[in-house]
Parts: structure tokens; sequence; C-alpha cells
């Protein structure tokens, strides 16, 4: 793959030059290599393995601060590609906030983001790997497994730009995600269970037990009335509702074009003074780990809020330009053929940590959530569905919750959390554990 990569910024020099020589102010190429195997799992049949393979390259081309972009995949396609680029932008009315790409920077390594034994695994292994989750499903009695997904992929990137930025990196991942049922009829349940990883760590088998455990415990479930009481929202629920209401809000695209809750907040107290969260984007075998964003800009740790305070928001170069800012470097992208957009690395919640479960009197404990997606990104404002949910009842947990909701604003839940459990989990870009908030509302 080390070949592969060279040969793409090969072409991305070429198109740095034919896009200079065309009349472009200034140029950024992001180019792509990689391969990936999946595996789909239906019932206990694997009944797909595929490989696939991927390599482009996006041109971004400037010209009196308006922007063209193109992207292509056949190196043929080059010259046309990076002229339409500088067409593109020379038809666009310019923008007096653009203030230029990354310069050249120092760059610290991303440990542990890479792993040969991802890199070199073929679909055979895979598929091993992902029998040992139907395995693992298959321990549990009286549950039947309904539906599995395998993926590892090895890919390089690299970035070059007409200011001076030149970097390449290798990164590996591999994913295993199983959904389980168990009971009938009234008492049917379903429960699922995943895990991601940068390195070949993951316990397969233990992902395929726990989604058939989960929903066997679930079995049963009794009714509750609808109240305002302690919720214990395990990594799964919170991670969910966090994605879709506080990341965005911390977004300075969203900041600037007045779509947050959070305008106007910085320095002030938007959680409960123990509590911090930061985005560190070189943490040590992380998800979102990687030595600079996918402009270029130098990865580093954000510390967003501190003791309850909103300490910043996350930029990219352009809204960073226009805030008259440092870049967090916090500009992604998902494939070679899309431009950037703001998200976090590697979201992370700390708080002092201890035993929430027997702390807790009356309360419920919920594992995961339905419809975080339709929660209200502006307002913070989410109604989610509760899944393999229990009553927490003078510290213990006893009775699955056949059918509840819960309802509340991402910002009063960062004021209202109690306590935080021992059990840190990484959720792709969010670690979190599990949160207990008080008061939240419940509904039956």
């Amino acid at each position: 793959m080390k070949q592969d990569i060279d040969q793409v910024m090969n072409l991305a020099q070429q198109a740095v030059d034919i896009a200079i020589q065309a009349g472009a102010d200034e140029v950024e190429v992001f180019g792509l290599t990689g391969r990936s195997v999946h595996v789909d799992i239906q019932k206990d049949k694997i009944d797909l393995a595929r490989e696939s393979f991927a390599a482009g390259l996006g041109i971004k081309a400037i010209v009196s601060g308006a922007v063209g972009f193109s992207s292509t995949n056949d190196p043929s396609g080059i010259r046309d590609s990076a002229l339409l680029a500088v067409g593109s932008a020379k038809v666009r009315n310019s923008d007096p906030d653009w203030s230029g790409l990354p310069v050249r920077s120092d760059y610290c390594i991303a440990k542990g983001i890479f792993d040969p034994g991802i890199d070199n695994m073929d679909i055979d292994a895979c598929i091993d790997l992902s029998m040992m989750m139907i395995d693992g499903a298959q321990s549990v009695k009286d549950t039947i497994p309904i539906s599995g997904k395998f993926t590892c992929s090895s890919f390089s990137y690299g970035i070059l730009n007409s200011n001076g930025v030149e970097v390449q990196e290798d990164s590996t991942r591999v994913d295993g995600f199983f959904d389980c049922r168990a009971g009938e009829g009234n008492d049917l349940s379903t429960a699922f269970e995943f895990d991601i990883s940068r390195s070949l760590d993951i316990d397969f088998f233990h992902i395929g037990h726990e989604a058939a455990s989960e929903a066997f415990k679930s079995i049963g479930g009794v009714s509750i009335d609808s109240s305002e009481m302690d919720v214990l929202l395990k990594p799964n629920a919170i991670a969910d509702i966090l994605e879709s209401t506080f990341c965005p809000s911390i977004s300075a695209e969203n900041i600037q074009k007045e779509r947050s809750a959070l305008i106007g907040k910085l320095e002030n107290q938007i959680g409960v003074e123990e509590l911090d969260i930061i985005d560190d984007g070189l943490m040590e075998n992380g998800i979102g780990s990687s030595r600079c964003d996918d402009e270029g800009v130098p990865s580093k740790c954000n510390r967003i809020i501190e003791n309850g305070v909103l300490k910043t928001y996350l930029y990219d170069t352009y809204t960073a330009g226009k805030a008259k800012v440092e870049s967090t470097g916090s500009a992604a992208r998902d494939n070679y053929a899309q431009t950037t957009s703001i998200d976090v690395c590697n979201l992370k919640i700390e708080y002092p940590a201890s035993d929430i479960v027997a702390e807790t009197n009356k309360g419920v404990i919920i594992d995961s959530v339905i419809g975080a997606h339709t929660a209200n990104p502006i307002s913070g404002d989410f109604s989610v569905e509760a899944r393999n949910s229990f009553l927490i009842e003078n510290g213990e947990i006893t009775s699955p919750v056949k059918s509840m909701m819960i309802s509340g604003n991402m910002f009063d839940l960062l004021q209202n959390i109690i306590g935080v459990g021992r059990d840190d989990r990484v959720l792709g870009n969010i670690i979190t554990p599990t949160l207990k908030i008080s008061g939240l509302k419940v509904i039956g």
C-alpha cells in the first residue's frame, strides 16, 4: 500500500502544478488509497464476504478567494479534474472571509493507529473472526442470532498543497457488530453489541455473547409510570445523544451560522463543575487519531469543557480565519470525493468515577436508545426510545423495563450529571462512561 500512496501523491503534485498553471492562487489535493473486507451475517450463517479497493484524489482550487472542488479516481483524468476545480472557482463569487490554506507545520506521531495484522488480513481470516461472533451468540441458550457485520480496513492518505503542506499516514481499523433476539410474542426482546479498534485486539466471541446475554436478560419487561427520576445512560445511549446534539453545537460553522445553542457561551458555565470534555486528535489508539486533520493542520488535544466551563468551539481553517483564532485541527472528510466539514476526533467525557448503581436508590439504567438522530441539534432537545432498560432498586439492577422513552435537553443534562461509572467505552469518535442524570423525564 505504501507504493500505492506514493503513486497517488505523485499524481497529487501533478494536479497542483496543473491548477496553478491554470490560474489558481492556492491548491490543495487530498489523496486516498485503501482496502476493505466486509462480511455480512444473516442469522447464524455467513451471507456474503467481499473485498473492495479505493483510490482517488480530491482537488480544491482557490481563485481570488473563491473555492472550487473536483475529484477523480482515474489517473488519466487528473488534468481534467484539476482544470474543473479551477474553472469552478473562477465562476464563483469571491469570499471575503477566505484566509488561505494551511501552511507547512511540524507533526506529532499518532501512536497505535496502524496494525500490520489488519493490513495483511485475508478474507478467510475475516470469515473466521465473524464466525466467532456467531459462536458467542450461540453460547447463550434460548436466544436467536439476527444479523451481524464484520469490517476491516487499511487506508493510506496524503495531503499536498501549494503552501508547502505535505503529509502522509497509514491507518487500520476493525469493527464487529452482532444483533440477537430472545423470547416470543409480548416477551420478545432484542439487543446488540459491537466493538471498534485500530488493532486486532477485539474479543469477537464476547461481542456475540454479550448481544445474546443482553437480549435474554431483557425478556419479560415490566411497565413503569411516567415520572422524573435518576437515569443511568450507559455508553451506547449517551454517545448517540451526544453525537446528535452536543457535537453539532460546538462546531464553529454552526456557531457562525447561528445554528447552535452555545452562541456566545465561551467562558460560561454550561456543565457541572467537575465535568471535563476533551477532544484529543492524538489519543493513542484513538479511532479519530491522526497526525493532522484532513486539511493538514496538526492534530492536538482541545479542552472543550473544563470544570464545567465552555473553553472553545471546534474550528477548521476557514472558520478559524473568519473568527481570527487558530484552527483546532477539526477538519474531517469521509472520502476523497467530499470536501471537509467540522467534526470531533476523540471526544472524551471525564468526571470522578464511582459505583453509581450502588449509589442509586431508585432509577433506571438504559443500554441504548433509538431515534437520537431526530434530536434538535440547535436547541439540544431530544426524545428517544430506550432499549434494554432495567429498574434500579436499593442499589441493585432488578427487572427489565418493557417499553420506555426518555426526553430532555442535552444542555440541561450536562448541568444535572450526578455521577459517572468506571466503564469507559470507545464508541467510534466518542469515549464515555455511564452517566447518571438526575431528574430526567421518563415516559412509561
